[in-house]
């Protein structure tokens, strides 16, 4: 069918995304940033596609992830403790901006994998019960991440409403192949992003600014379980992961994640040294990583490696400053258009680059993890 998704008492968050009232008073409501090509999407598909999707040839597979999602291993895990008691307070004014400003993308982002998820596991219930069972899990366990994200905002005075966020945010399209691509890549890599810092702040507890990074280890296995579901869907469906259309789709959308994800974190690199990381090393060992994973079910993957890869993709972070300057300014709108179409074209330009870089085929890279 296709279309977008249904604003009625259905999509109302559960409990877990509820308000919390903090010490002084109700937290205020943040109004949502402005939607930019780094701000997370929300996304509806083709409902009817997705329920008459065969899974047997990766049936048994698919059973067992959902036997792993019906555990449910972290149902007692995102508790608040004391430990959040006062701790925004320590904050000084520019790491607190940085790190509400990732609280908040983050939020978004899990609060839109509970859209798509709980929404496809109601539409497609009564014709394919394991796939929306599958999905009804991962809609409980994104929509506890997003709640105590949005929690820890109402720690520093706001959160989002997350009510309007679902009747008022605009919904992005995709084909069912397209869904998982974007959300397998959105879920290991987000794997990687949390399993780094948790990491990280292990070995260095004095850059622990927020007690919600105590949370991240159990947290990323969610990702990864998450992740393991597309794998294996990806699997029981051939044609998205066989031929020369496949192939492409896989280097776009690995392309486009991982551009999207570079420009976004140079841009707030301080939130990285409020945490003790170099963005960019950050985020060189999370692609890295990311692009080994995908090499178990996408069957190419980018030569991350390549020594002008990340050359071409700080051209396309300076040419973002350039845009940003050039919408800050107090010129007319007709003129910021003019100034700002040269820079759009040189990241055209550099994204085409970037993508016809010839890719690495996975039986060939690591055969190991195949």
């Amino acid at each position: 069918m296709g279309g977008q998704i249904c604003r009625d008492e259905r999509m109302v968050p559960p409990s877990a995304l509820a308000d919390a009232p903090r010490s002084g008073g109700e937290p205020a409501i943040k109004d949502p940033v402005k939607d930019t090509i780094l701000t997370p999407r929300f996304y509806t598909t083709d409902f009817d596609e997705m329920a008459a999707m065969d899974l047997r040839p990766n049936e048994e597979e698919l059973e067992a992830i959902c036997e792993e999602f019906r555990k449910d291993y972290n149902r007692h895990h995102f508790v608040r403790n004391a430990d959040f008691d006062g701790a925004a307070d320590k904050l000084d004014p520019e790491t607190r901006r940085v790190f509400v400003e990732f609280l908040e993308q983050s939020c978004t982002s899990e609060f839109s994998g509970f859209l798509l998820y709980k929404e496809l596991s109601r539409r497609i219930k009564t014709r394919n019960p394991l796939l929306a069972e599958c999905f009804a899990h991962m809609a409980r366990d994104e929509a506890r991440h997003a709640g105590f994200l949005n929690k820890a905002m109402g720690d520093f005075g706001v959160q989002l409403d997350l009510g309007f966020l679902t009747a008022n945010k605009a919904y992005t399209f995709f084909k069912p192949k397209f869904i998982f691509y974007a959300t397998y890549l959105s879920e290991k890599i987000g794997y990687w992003r949390y399993i780094a810092i948790y990491r990280h702040l292990e070995k260095n507890p004095d850059s622990k600014i927020f007690p919600i990074f105590n949370f991240f280890e159990n947290w990323c296995q969610d990702e990864n379980r998450h992740g393991d579901f597309f794998d294996a869907l990806m699997k029981a469906q051939p044609s998205s992961v066989r031929g020369l259309q496949a192939r492409l789709w896989c280097r776009f959308f690995l392309l486009a994640v991982f551009a999207t994800m570079y420009v976004r974190d140079v841009a707030r690199k301080e939130f990285y040294e409020a945490l003790g990381l170099d963005a960019r090393t950050y985020d060189k060992y999370v692609i890295a990583k990311t692009n080994e994973t995908s090499a178990r079910v996408f069957p190419v993957v980018l030569n991350v490696d390549h020594p002008r890869f990340y050359v071409r993709l700080e051209r396309i972070v300076a040419n973002n400053d350039r845009l940003s300057a050039a919408d800050s300014s107090d010129a007319p709108a007709p003129l910021k258009l003019l100034r700002k179409l040269p820079f759009w074209g040189a990241n055209a330009l550099e994204m085409a680059k970037l993508f016809l870089t010839a890719p690495i085929p996975s039986d060939q890279y690591q055969p190991a993890i195949r």
